[in-house]
This record gives C-alpha cells, structure tokens and sequence, in this order.
C-alpha cells in the first residue's frame, strides 16, 4: 500500500530490544520482493516459527472443462446453494497461471485460521457484512467492498448473516494502478478514489490465550495445516506498508468523457497480467453524437469476464443478478442488435458489474460447465431475428459492461 499504517505498540527503532514484562518480543518483517517491496514490521509474544504440530496436506483438484467450441459464455450464478466456508466454499470458476476466479457462497463458520502463502487476494463482497479477523487487527467489511489480503496474512472471517462473494486469487500482486500513482506513491488527484477512500485495520486485538489453534496455509497448489499452541493473533504492534484493506466500489468515480471512454477508465487494481475494473452508476458520453455504449471490439490478447452485481439489466434478455458473461480471446464482441440505436439520447447508467481481463487464455471449471446457460454465442443472432423484445426498454443495461 502507498501510506503508512501503525497499531499498536511498536519501539523506537526498528531491530532493536522490545520488551513486554522483561520478556523479549519476536521481532518479524513480512516483506516482499527480497526486502526492497513493502514490507510490515509485527512484534509477536511468541515466534511465529513455532509449530506444535504438523497436520495434514490437502492437494489442491481442480476439474477442468474443456468445450467442444470456442464461443462466448453466460454462467448463471446467483443460485448456487451454499456450502463449506468462506475458504473450503470458494468454487473455482476459471483460472490461469495469474489468477483464479471462485464463487463463494459459505454455509458455515471458520473454526481455524487461514493464511494464503503463495498469492494475494481480493475478495469482493457482492451480500454480506462482518468482521474479517487478522493478524493486524480487525477488518470490518459489508456488501460491495473489495477485501484486499496480502499473501502471509493469517485471518479467520466472522460473517454477519448470509454472504456471497466472488473471490480473485493471483500468485502475482494486488496494486493499485501505476497510472494512478505519483512517484511517492500517493494517489493523483485525476485517480478515481483517494487514500481516505481505503480502509486499514481499524483495532489491534492481542490475544494471549493458550490452546490448539489449527492453521491452514496454502502453499505449493495445496494446504497444509499446522496446529499452533497459541493464538496466531498474539502480535502487540505493528507498523509499514503492507496489510488487508478495503475499498467501497461505491466509492470509486467513474470517469465519463464526451465520447465513449474505454474499459481502462474503469480500471480499480492491477496483477500480474491481468486487471480487475469496477463499472459503476455514471453519467453518460455528452458529446451531441455521441453513442453511449460500448463499440464492437475484439478480445486479440485477452479475455473478458464480468460479474455483474446489481441494476437494471432489461437491454439483454438473460442477463441477472450474478450472472456472469465471458467474452474469450479472438472473438469480437459488442452490444446486441438495434441496442446502439436505441441508446442514442441517453445520460446516464444505473448498473453494477466488476470485470476481470486476463492477457492470458482461462481455464473452465466443470463448475462453470453446469452454469453455463449454452445459448449466449448465439444471442447476437437470436436478437438481430427479433428486434420487438429484449431490446426497447434501454435503460442503460450493458452501457458500461460491454454487453
């Protein structure tokens, strides 16, 4: 992260005698990139090396569908029943070698801590609120908040009712945009959301207790589980860089122009080879010619997915709540038939969606097999047949999500 953060109690200086009682604390930097990326500094009652117990390792299986066709794809999400937690629960939908994409929808409670050693996380909460519980103190969380997790965090959820989130997963790391940067690191004021915008910790709870705290960490495409005889929260301050955080897509402004501005406007985070945007409620292009709705275009060195979260979806039919489209490299794609036309004249978009672009080809999961819904290659064609339905009430569905 660009700004600094400090819980806690922390000594003078950094790599010197800190003591709690005359007791000695563990001094431990997390840090990336070889000691030259962000790093934390968190002081431990305990090493944060020691291990009680070495459980199992659980391989990570992922159950790839490969189409008989290259074609475009409607997954139908919104009523998958929920099961596990909110890590066994995550149901991976398509992945590559930068980022896996799961659906979550948890019917159960976390009764041990988690930490993801070999990649970091955004977890965008679509229904739901609560706690996310970490190593640096409380996270609180609600519907339409992107949680971002660096890797080595170890946290546990305490969920507020039902929840639902789509999770990102990437071996790479979690940024904020470059361009949106100035070269200290603080965010422009032509970005579309500022620091006061993000959400550290908010309290550092140390906690003492004694006890069997199973871990389960994932590393080498698997998880391994360590029982620990104290709590993993037992840290007593920290300060740096690195640490969980929320961002409000409610919070982010969206950049219109006098014509048609491109899926970058909309840009949120960066990863290794791919992007993740945020499509919000906007004023529409204004120039007098103006066609508010995205141009045809085609996907040459990527692939499109988009979530689409909430609003008023009656310009394509099919299109709902959760539902998710994805648009494969090589292929164009574009808005129906007579939509163009029909969105002449309008000024603004009520509808919610976050995207994901991949540089690299995905992977389907027979999960996303049974949501697809087999007919969205063709709804160019079925729409051009009837231009009666589906097409006149455009009311700024798909303006901003590329239908």
């Amino acid at each position: 992260m660009p700004f600094y953060q400090r819980l806690g109690d922390v000594p003078r200086k950094r790599h010197v005698q800190f003591r709690e009682n005359g007791t000695l604390l563990t001094e431990e930097v997390m840090g990336l990139e070889g000691f030259v990326g962000n790093e934390s500094i968190l002081y431990h009652l305990q090493s944060p090396c020691r291990v009680m117990e070495l459980a199992g390792f659980e391989p990570i299986e992922r159950d790839e569908w490969v189409p008989d066709q290259h074609a475009h794809r409607h997954f139908h999400t919104y009523g998958v029943e929920p099961e596990g937690d909110e890590i066994t629960g995550r149901r991976t939908l398509m992945w590559n070698n930068d980022v896996e994409v799961s659906l979550c929808r948890p019917s159960e409670r976390m009764d041990y801590f988690f930490r993801n050693g070999e990649g970091d996380e955004v977890i965008f909460v679509h229904e739901g609120s609560g706690m996310l519980e970490t190593i640096f103190g409380e996270v609180p969380y609600k519907d339409g908040d992107y949680v971002v997790i660096p890797r080595g965090t170890t946290y546990r959820f305490a969920p507020d009712g039902p929840q639902r989130y789509l999770v990102f997963e990437t071996p790479g790391l979690i940024e904020i945009p470059k361009r949106y940067r100035n070269a200290y690191g603080q965010l422009l004021e032509g970005a579309p959301y500022y620091h006061r915008d993000i959400h550290p910790p908010t309290r550092l709870n140390t906690v003492r207790e004694k006890g069997e705290f199973p871990v389960k960490v994932r590393v080498r495409g698997g998880y391994q589980t360590y029982v620990l005889d104290y709590h993993p929260f037992d840290v007593v301050g920290w300060d740096g860089y690195l640490y969980p955080w929320t961002f409000s897509i409610h919070d982010f402004e969206p950049i219109t122009g006098r014509i048609h501005q491109p899926p970058p406007s909309h840009q949120t985070f960066q990863g290794q080879n791919f992007v993740i945007c945020s499509f919000c409620p906007r004023k529409l292009d204004f120039d007098p010619l103006a066609v508010p709705i995205p141009y045809h275009h085609s996907n040459l060195q990527s692939e499109e997915m988009i979530y689409y979260v909430s609003g008023n979806f009656g310009s394509r039919r099919g299109v709902e709540v959760g539902s998710i489209t994805l648009h494969p490299s090589g292929l164009p794609h574009g808005p129906q038939p007579g939509l163009a036309e029909k969105a002449i004249g309008m000024h603004e978009t009520s509808e919610l969606a976050v995207m994901c672009d991949t540089f690299h080809p995905l992977k389907l999961s027979t999960f996303a097999r049974d949501l697809d819904d087999g007919r969205y290659a063709y709804s160019w064609y079925e729409n051009a047949q009837d231009t009666g339905a589906g097409v006149d009430d455009a009311s700024g569905a798909g303006l901003t999500s590329h239908l």
